[in-house]
């Protein structure tokens, strides 16, 4: 861990033998000066760019909430499930039971996210579906009728569906040869709506008041307002929405596996099914804190998490070590290492198709931008943090679905 200083609050940063961007050092600099933060401002090895607050940084705020610290990707995070089939039981061609996966569970996005989307459900939805959302409806409604623009038009399609971008549904292989289900996606169309509106919300909040920002996309709500109350009810709905919608996903891929293979898979051990951009009232250093996680996963001890690497590399199922330096939190994956559109520039179609060898997995040039290549080390990820959580399970993707 190295320590630097800060306007208010210091920094600690996970980040021995890992980039660490100019411009995610100045946004992390940026959260310092923000006089609610307490403690320090902690900071993942998976560290890069993101909007107003930088992906890969942890902070514990009192009396104010930062939107767009949480993000427009509410709740998004890992799910993960260990099967009894061995690797010897998988057919030699997985392409099937991609196919089969990807009919199972709208992904992608097409027609501007239309009525004619490919990425929701086009007709009915799957029973599973209509259950859940039965569950969530009414408190959705609630957050409607007060703040009307965050009513999405698809709230019900997106549920139990993918989403495009580094989302992705995964077939893999641990060390002990066992095949494991593992996806990761978030709260969809209806987190990034209600994310947008209360970022927006809060930025005018800033301006009525004459408040000045190291950055506007930092706009913050003072905890004893309603438009603060009406945040922490959304969020958490929202929250609440993509933990089921992974759950959804989950069951539809061993429904898809089930059917393929033509064996009875067991699931003899829960599910791990963690955020990793979210807001949560605990406890740190003594004191009751807004923790903001963004891009980085809880890691108490004994907690377990997901850290993801890139498509093509690996994976790992992580035990939390309780560090109360990193606020109990550690890395949520990989880390981009550059742009999107950096990426697309930088390699080919035969660069990304070498790098994904041996994962059934599209390796067209509407995927370059999530090649491994533009993804940090996940081996320098993991050992920068090892003080943070420890290596339970190493998981090899065989099979990779991307919308």
């Amino acid at each position: 861990m190295q320590v630097f200083e800060g306007k208010y609050v210091p920094i600690k940063a996970w980040i021995d033998g890992v980039e660490f961007e100019d411009s995610a050092r100045e946004q992390v600099q940026n959260l310092t000066r923000l006089p609610f933060m307490f403690k320090h401002v902690a900071v993942m090895p998976d560290v890069h760019m993101g909007r107003g607050a930088t992906v890969g940084s942890v902070i514990a705020t009192t009396g104010a909430i930062v939107p767009a610290a949480v993000g427009v990707d509410i709740g998004c995070g890992m799910i993960a499930q260990r099967t009894s089939l061995a690797a010897s039981d998988l057919p030699d061609d997985l392409s099937d039971l991609r196919s089969r996966i990807e009919a199972a569970i709208p992904h992608g996005r097409t027609d501007n996210g239309r009525r004619n989307d490919k990425g929701a459900w086009q007709t009915q939805a799957p029973q599973p579906v209509n259950d859940e959302w039965s569950r969530l409806e009414p408190a959705f409604r609630a957050i409607v009728e007060k703040h009307p623009r965050v009513g999405h038009r698809r709230a019900l399609g997106h549920l139990g569906t993918l989403g495009t971008g580094n989302h992705f549904i995964e077939i893999c292989i641990d060390e002990e040869q066992r095949v494991w289900a593992m996806l990761h996606s978030g709260s969809r169309g209806v987190g990034n709506l209600i994310g947008t509106y209360f970022i927006e919300l809060a930025k005018a909040d800033m301006r009525r008041y004459f408040v000045n920002l190291p950055d506007e996309d930092l706009a913050y709500l003072p905890e004893g307002t309603q438009h603060f109350d009406d945040y922490v009810t959304a969020v958490h709905w929202a929250q609440d929405y993509a933990m089921t919608n992974r759950s959804i996903m989950l069951g539809h891929v061993l429904d898809a596996m089930r059917q393929e293979i033509g064996l009875n898979i067991v699931t003899d051990e829960a599910a791990v099914n963690c955020h990793h951009n979210y807001v949560a009232r605990e406890s740190h250093f003594g004191k009751n804190v807004l923790i903001t996680r963004k891009g980085a996963v809880r890691a108490r001890e004994g907690d377990l998490g997901i850290i993801p690497g890139s498509m093509g590399v690996k994976s790992f199922i992580v035990r939390g070590k309780g560090n109360r330096e990193s606020f109990t939190s550690c890395s949520h994956g990989a880390g981009r290492r550059m742009s999107r559109t950096a990426a697309k520039k930088r390699f080919t179609v035969a660069e990304h198709e070498a790098a994904t060898s041996g994962v059934n997995c599209r390796k067209d040039a509407g995927v370059i931008d999530e090649t491994p290549g533009a993804y940090k080390s996940i081996d320098a990820v993991i050992e920068a943090e090892r003080d943070l959580i420890d290596v339970v399970h190493t998981l090899k993707q065989v099979v990779c679905v991307k919308g």
